[in-house]
């Protein structure tokens, strides 16, 4: 008797140089996914039906060196070429053996939360911050040995700003009566962190060259701040650039993550498509829709009331539902 096969959620190991061995873990998940969503569709009654498929952030964080002509690690030699495509190409087929299984009456919604784009190098932003004088250590970290910001020890008294890694920068000001040992007062607060917000914009590329470095005050992009927010959000290069908040690198630049293997980052830009049912659209193209639009779309197709704080509009393809 064959054991039962583990549904998998994740790639438990994504950030791996072995990419025969990424390349497995992806397939394997993705395949006994579908399995259970075929089943689930054709034995399971359901009105409304949603998954997620995670080997495709994956197989873009893992492989698209491999991929992307333009990578500074390209290889066009490489056994990994086309892995990315013919990922998206068996992915495809799944989606196919899906659709095949709906009902005609089914709205049929693809959304990505993020898009993908060749990720240079990382910026190490509590180096920079260390070499400007924002962030004080009491002892110097090893050159040539990997230090988090959590292992070093931080001369409060004297740092003003420290910083978080990541696909962005999440950057924090040592607030005098927010923080426990906060040493910027509050009337100076704002002339401090704009300041602060346009020496970042300034950091350039490692030949001298600008990058094209977004720099955000929470306040000002999400409608609601909870609890104490990073002080400053940053896209490096427009997100070309990753943020890395170890030390021990020897520079602000890095080519290596410090988290594991990773060739991409994410995108401002996703991707989406909506396919109402007995229309033939004719590839119309919804150039206004984004992400939170989809939420309110279908609540509206269960003719469900959308609640009057929920962002997004409800997607209209010829007039009407």
């Amino acid at each position: 008797m064959l054991a039962p096969e583990v549904y998998d959620v994740d790639v438990p190991q994504y950030r791996t140089d072995d990419k025969e061995f990424l390349l497995k873990q992806i397939n394997d998940m993705t395949r006994k996914r579908f399995k259970v969503l075929r089943y689930l569709l054709e034995e399971k009654e359901w009105d409304f039906f949603m998954f997620v498929e995670m080997g495709v952030d994956r197989i873009h964080h893992g492989l698209w060196a491999h991929h992307d002509h333009n990578h500074h690690k390209h290889d066009p030699s490489s056994p990994y070429v086309n892995a990315i495509r013919d990922y998206y190409q068996y992915l495809d087929q799944e989606i196919g053996m899906l659709l095949e299984r709906l009902p005609p009456e089914t709205h049929i919604i693809v959304v990505s939360d993020h898009g993908v784009k060749k990720m240079d190098g990382g910026i190490c932003i509590n180096e920079w911050l260390r070499r400007e004088g924002y962030l004080v250590l009491l002892d110097d970290p090893p050159e040539g040995h990997l230090s988090s910001f959590e292992k070093v020890e931080v001369d409060w008294t004297k740092t003003t700003v420290w910083g978080d890694g990541g696909y962005y920068g999440r950057i924090f000001i040592n607030v005098a009566g927010r923080e426990p040992s906060g040493v910027i007062k509050a009337e100076e607060y704002e002339d401090f962190r704009n300041k602060l917000a346009e020496n970042i914009e300034h950091i350039p590329a490692p030949d001298g060259s600008p990058l094209d470095t977004k720099v955000f005050k929470p306040q000002e992009i999400y409608r609601q701040v909870r609890n104490v927010a990073p002080d400053l959000i940053v896209y490096f290069d427009n997100m070309g650039w990753r943020s890395v908040s170890s030390f021990g690198h020897g520079d602000i630049y890095t080519f290596k993550n410090d988290t594991g293997p990773d060739d991409a980052n994410h995108a401002v830009n996703g991707l989406y498509i909506y396919t109402p049912p007995k229309e033939n659209l004719g590839g119309l193209c919804l150039p206004d829709t984004q992400l939170m639009d989809f939420a309110p779309t279908i609540l509206d197709i269960f003719g469900l009331p959308i609640p009057a704080d929920m962002q997004g509009k409800i997607i209209r393809t010829n007039g009407t539902r």
